[in-house]
């Protein structure tokens, strides 16, 4: 069953607002456009002041636009899909830095 674009936005903050960021400094900010045949959708996660906000918009000042379908963001957030298999295999890909994104993955590990 397609998980709705309020399940992936819920999802990604129950996994990302709980995390430690006290060490990222400045602003790192990505707008996650999921890209399905049923689900789709935008929204953003935005580190700031060693706190993660999640919010189903779009962000225009971003490091990066990850574009990903609602199978495999599911499957990245929770751990089943390699970050970079998954970006070297196209089943993410990346608009913006590269790198900042990649660091934003690593957090899921």
């Amino acid at each position: 069953m397609a998980m709705t674009y309020e399940a992936i936005v819920e999802a990604a903050r129950d996994k990302f607002l709980p995390l430690d960021v006290s060490s990222v400094s400045g602003v790192r900010a990505f707008q996650i456009n999921i890209e399905g045949r049923s689900t789709n959708g935008i929204f953003y996660i935005e580190i700031k002041d060693g706190k993660v906000h999640v919010e189903p918009y779009e962000y225009y000042d971003r490091n990066a636009i990850i574009h990903v379908n609602p199978t495999n963001f599911i499957k990245l957030i929770n751990g089943k899909l390699d970050p970079v298999n998954a970006f070297t295999t196209g089943k993410i890909s990346v608009e913006g830095d590269t790198n900042a994104a990649l660091e934003l993955i690593k957090y899921l590990k």
